[in-house]
């Protein structure tokens, strides 16, 4: 599994734009990409501004399929004027073995 949290600083004047993109690039990469577990986009509530996104892909050969999509292609290419700063943190997942359970909690309500 290949985790990491994407930390992003959005031009303010670009905010609106940068989140519907951000949005709909994490909706498409989970719905057709098989080794993509989560893209999960979330913005700062003390600095909207302030961007981050949760990414859970099966594998490294996952993600390197992902950043060749024509959707995330585009993502990036059409946001990159808007992005002041971007930082990608990989992480260890400390529990993976409860992952499966978050996310059928998630179907219950």
């Amino acid at each position: 599994m290949l985790i990491r949290i994407s930390e992003i600083e959005v031009y303010p004047q670009y905010l609106e734009e940068y989140l519907s993109a951000s949005k709909d690039v994490g909706a498409t990469s989970v719905k057709e990409e098989p080794g993509v577990i989560c893209i999960y986009p979330m913005q700062m509530k003390r600095d909207s501004t302030q961007i981050r996104i949760l990414e859970i892909y099966a594998s490294p050969e996952a993600y390197q399929h992902h950043i060749k999509t024509v959707h995330f292609q585009k993502y990036k290419t059409g946001t990159l004027h808007m992005v002041k700063s971007l930082d990608l943190v990989d992480m260890y997942a400390l529990d993976p073995a409860s992952m499966p359970q978050i996310f059928l909690k998630m179907n219950c309500n």
